[in-house]
């Protein structure tokens, strides 16, 4: 993968991803810095955990642009903010354009360190979905990843569509921008037409009498 478009690929992840948090944020009685740390997190907290995973050094300790990226998304939010607050949908956007961005990152550096496929797309997903797990557990809110939300099937979905593509040795921009509009689009069209998985239901009081009686 060229070196270049790497960059480029991670330098929109990381700015759309910390518009998101920040945005996100926006409603917590958040001061700017906290701000600041919440659109951070959002941004590397997936990718740190796949270079942990990896046992290389973390990408953002090798190069201090993601903080920079990070300052001009709460500048841009600040200076933009009631346009950004007002957009309902502005969140959720952001939000995917980052996942599917950054999941494509996540698959090229698997790749690159010669793991099988189907680990490749695991750490994808890792590294689309876990700054905002991070995020929400740290604003107290259940993590996005564990509603009802298509979010990391959507990452998986993107994922063999990269593989595909791979598999018949398309151009590598080409693979990763038909993987990365995949994941988008598949979030998009789930907001939609409301098409979500089925969500687990509390136990009923009487199924749950019937348990302890059982016990």
């Amino acid at each position: 993968m060229d070196i270049n478009f790497t960059t480029i690929i991670e330098v929109l992840g990381t700015f759309a991803f910390a518009i998101s948090g920040i945005r996100f944020a926006s409603g917590k009685q958040i001061d700017w810095f906290g701000a600041y740390i919440i659109g951070l997190v959002t941004a590397i907290g997936g990718g740190t955990a796949r270079d942990l995973l990896l046992d290389i050094t973390p990408f953002w300790m090798q190069d201090g642009k993601y903080f920079v990226t990070t300052g001009f998304a709460l500048l841009a939010t600040l200076l933009f903010k009631n346009q950004v607050f007002k957009w309902s949908s502005t969140l959720f956007l952001f939000d995917s354009v980052g996942l599917g961005l950054f999941t494509i990152v996540g698959i090229s550096k698997s790749l690159d360190a010669d793991l099988p496929f189907w680990v490749c797309i695991i750490m994808g997903t890792i590294t689309g979905t876990l700054g905002g797990v991070v995020r929400d557990i740290l604003l107290n809110e259940v993590p996005l990843l564990f509603r009802k939300d298509i979010y990391a099937l959507g990452c998986i979905a993107g994922g063999v569509v990269y593989f595909i593509c791979y598999s018949f040795k398309l151009p590598v921009g080409l693979t990763e921008l038909m993987a990365a509009v995949t994941i988008i689009v598949i979030r998009v069209i789930a907001l939609k037409f409301h098409i979500h998985l089925p969500v687990l239901g509390s136990i009923s009081p009487k199924a749950e009498k019937a348990e302890d009686k059982d016990r």
